[in-house]
């Protein structure tokens, strides 16, 4: 690559990642690493062209070389009787050899170790890697989707398959390792050693494997296991010094809980033992923090929507002019009912592909890791259960931001003024949001203060792709499920009437299993909707 060239290169690259890293948070980001490694690769062929132009020159050099040797040691005094051959001689080991040592020395991977050295600047991170890592675990987890599948790459709607190797697995092992995860440890650490013991190329040993495994596995309290795993282990490498610690450790424990059975047999008591929650070598995944992580997953997978046909009934399929809205008399919009209580309705051609890709255009640059309000403090910072980089545009950016807000303001009726200013997102690797409120809460009423705009009465989400598989927005309260679509856009009210908060809208945007999830939204707030969206008589009108 020309000097020139790789400047407006790199030039390009610092505007595009001066952003925050994190890419594994953004597929849209992703896509310019494809376009960073094409560019190392093509660096990498002109280093291996040079190398190979170089080693042409001094294997032709040592084939001439062999030919004259081996015809001047059949008679070296013949041979040098010639004054020519004895010149010849001298200007060889004087200049021409030296010559050759030069080539030898020659460094030909100034351009390319310069190359990767700019753009490593540039490259995914440490928490890059791991947050990738647990991206792969979260659609596991999510989507039911065992390792032996992840590992081969058989994934619904995927155009391009790819498989993931024992090291992959092994690091994907470790990664739950270093965090305390042992459930997702041993997941992993057993298909690392499936493919191992299939016979697959790797540097990576089954000692290390099963290093990791067995502890793993004590952590489940699973003690004859881990006894086999570590006993394996030793029969690989007798010198081990922490595997012969650990099985001495192992023993110990488990005469104890003999012991601990014949005592409680002695005195006739009920036996309880420590037995591990275990079923052929199967482990409970834990629970964790979110109260209704088993419904929601459910709903990400398409399972437990309660949609009965007496709901369905309910449905129904209109043209909406936004109440004879003037702009739309003539072309109103297709809506349809999604849902009916709380109400949710989806509008069809919102969004042209051209308008979607300007507003992708103008946000790419921009985006940040999406951040949420810590309720304690108040202040805004990352969170694992929101996975995806957002940015903010104002209509002053672009006419096409403004034309999209006047659209949203004609088909709901309420006013863009004291809205927010419209949020682009773009899912990453398993990129999610799990459920969450949009409006505030009565124990964090300081929320929305500094806008000085009330509460988010209504949220109108554009979906700006399609999504091969998962991506869905999810309502675990009352079992709904919205897939995106394409230049469609759902709209729900978050507040009742009377100002008091839905907790029904409690929602969740599911993790990307495949795809690139393009999202824009905005949030209509009370202030200037008094009198669009008058009080009802009662608090949950």
């Amino acid at each position: 690559m020309k000097p020139w060239l790789q400047l407006v290169f790199f030039t390009c690259l610092f505007l595009i990642w001066h952003t925050e890293a994190e890419f594994f948070t953004s597929i849209g980001q992703m896509t310019d690493l494809i376009y960073a490694e094409k560019d190392l690769v093509q660096s990498l062929k002109e280093y291996i062209r040079a190398e190979e132009n170089k080693l042409s020159q001094i294997k032709s050099w040592a084939e001439k070389m062999d030919i004259l040797t081996s015809k001047s040691t059949s008679d070296p005094e013949g041979y040098l009787a010639h004054p020519v051959n004895a010149y010849k001689l001298v200007k060889r080991l004087n200049t021409d050899w030296l010559e050759l040592e030069n080539l030898v020395l020659q460094d030909t991977t100034n351009g390319f170790i310069a190359n990767l050295t700019i753009q490593r600047q540039f490259f995914p991170t440490e928490e890059d890697e791991t947050g990738a890592a647990k991206a792969l675990m979260r659609l596991q987890d999510t989507y039911k989707l065992d390792p032996e599948t992840l590992s081969r790459g058989n994934l619904p709607g995927t155009k391009y398959r790819s498989s993931l190797t024992v090291g992959d697995c092994f690091g994907m092992g470790k990664t739950a390792y270093n965090d305390g995860d042992y459930y997702h440890t041993v997941l992993w650490m057993e298909q690392a050693l499936k493919q191992h013991d299939e016979g697959e190329d790797t540097t990576v040993s089954k000692v290390e494997i099963l290093d990791y495994l067995s502890y793993a596995v004590f952590q489940f309290g699973d003690l004859h296991r881990a006894m086999e795993l570590t006993r394996r282990l030793i029969s690989l490498d007798s010198t081990h010094e922490r595997a012969g610690s650990n099985l001495r450790y192992f023993e110990k424990l488990l005469e104890k809980e003999r012991e601990e059975k014949e005592k409680e047999k002695s005195i006739n008591k009920t036996m309880t033992t420590t037995e591990p929650v275990v079923q052929s070598g199967a482990y409970e995944r834990p629970l964790d923090y979110l109260p209704e992580r088993d419904i929601y997953e459910a709903l990400c997978r398409g399972e437990g929507v309660k949609m009965t046909p007496r709901r369905q009934k309910r449905l129904f399929c209109r043209y909406h002019d936004g109440n004879r809205n003037p702009h739309l008399l003539i072309a109103p919009f297709k809506e349809e009912d999604e849902w009916d209580s709380p109400h949710i309705v989806r509008y069809y051609d919102v969004m042209s592909d051209e308008e979607i890709e300007k507003i992708k255009q103008l946000a790419k640059p921009r985006l940040a890791r999406a951040t949420v309000r810590d309720p304690k403090t108040g202040v805004l910072t990352v969170a694992s259960y929101r996975v995806s980089k957002s940015s903010w545009l104002e209509e002053d950016d672009d006419p096409v931001v403004a034309k999209v807000n006047q659209r949203m303001q004609q088909i709901t009726g309420l006013t863009v003024k004291t809205a927010e200013l419209l949020q682009v997102a773009n899912y990453g690797m398993g990129g999610q949001y799990e459920p969450h409120f949009d409006f505030s809460r009565k124990d964090e009423p300081d929320a929305f203060k500094r806008l000085g705009t009330g509460n988010r009465v209504a949220t109108f989400l554009n979906y700006m792709s399609d999504v091969e598989a998962g991506g869905a927005t999810v309502f675990p309260d009352f079992g709904a499920a919205i897939w995106p679509k394409k230049g469609t856009a759902v709209f729900w009210y978050n507040l009742f009437r009377s100002g008091e908060g839905d907790y029904r809208t409690r929602h969740a945007a599911c993790p990307v299993l495949v795809g690139c999830k393009w999202v824009s939204n905005k949030w209509f707030h009370e202030r200037g909707n008094e009198f669009l969206r008058p009080c009802g008589r009662t608090e949950v009108d």
